[in-house]
């Protein structure tokens, strides 16, 4: 059995492969989808070849699939390919999305395999926070609402900024506080379970109207000096 987690390298994906992890679903690979269409209502885009670093720190395997066209019909196929051949459970990192969701089931469905999404319909704050309370280090990599402002980009998403991100949505925006409704992207740098971090080696920020994303061209693993504590042994 093989159980295969869609990870984008942001933090609800990886979070989510952690706790499958933890909770009985051994974690055999990641499965990056790689959209042709750079506004993909379907898939993550920013930062994707960094996911083989996080897999290598992990100690999973990595599997990168590039969809064949911007349709809808072109992103599902090459889901569908993506996950099709082998029996086990996916493991989803998706949240509130009902567009994702329901693409997700169908293709699940068609390629026979039960669909695992530990963070799904729970309270993004506290889906954040305990993100955070894991370890996990967050960097913002992509911001798109207008309270949030394009110097945070890069920052580290902590318990002192998901304060303010709070504070700004309780202020009447429509926000979605995990970032759900794309108001904001991530990518995850470490975590207790990695043996490695993440070390950004060369990264531009473009910054256009209310738009502000971090194109990261270069990066590598860097030891810990601390030992590894990951979930439950291989």
């Amino acid at each position: 059995m093989t159980v295969s987690a869609l990870v984008s390298g942001g933090k609800d994906s990886v979070y989510a492969a952690y706790l499958a992890d933890c909770q009985g679903w051994p974690v055999d690979e990641l499965v990056t989808l790689v959209p042709d269409d750079p506004e993909s209502m379907m898939f993550h885009t920013p930062n994707l070849d960094l996911v083989a670093l996080q897999a290598e720190a992990w100690g999973r395997r990595h599997r990168r699939v590039a969809t064949e066209g911007r349709t809808e019909a072109a992103e599902l196929a090459a889901l569908e390919r993506a996950l099709g051949g082998s029996p086990g459970p996916i493991v989803t990192g998706a949240i509130a999305s009902s567009y994702q969701w329901a693409r997700l089931l169908r293709v699940a469905d068609r390629v026979g395999r039960r669909l695992y999404a530990p963070l799904w319909r729970k309270d993004p704050a506290r889906v954040v926070r305990a993100e955070i309370d894991a370890g996990l280090d967050i960097r913002l990599v992509h911001l798109a609402a207008d309270p949030l402002p394009a110097e945070w980009l890069g920052h580290r998403l902590d318990d002192r900024l998901l304060g303010e991100i709070e504070r700004r949505t309780d202020g009447g925006r429509r926000m979605n506080v995990a970032g759900e409704g794309g108001e904001y992207e991530t990518l995850v740098v470490d975590a207790p379970f990695f043996s490695h971090r993440l070390e950004i080696d060369r990264a531009r920020p473009t910054v256009t109207g209310a738009t502000a994303r971090l194109d990261i061209s270069s990066a590598h693993l860097k030891r810990k000096e601390v030992a590894r504590t990951s979930g439950p042994s291989r």
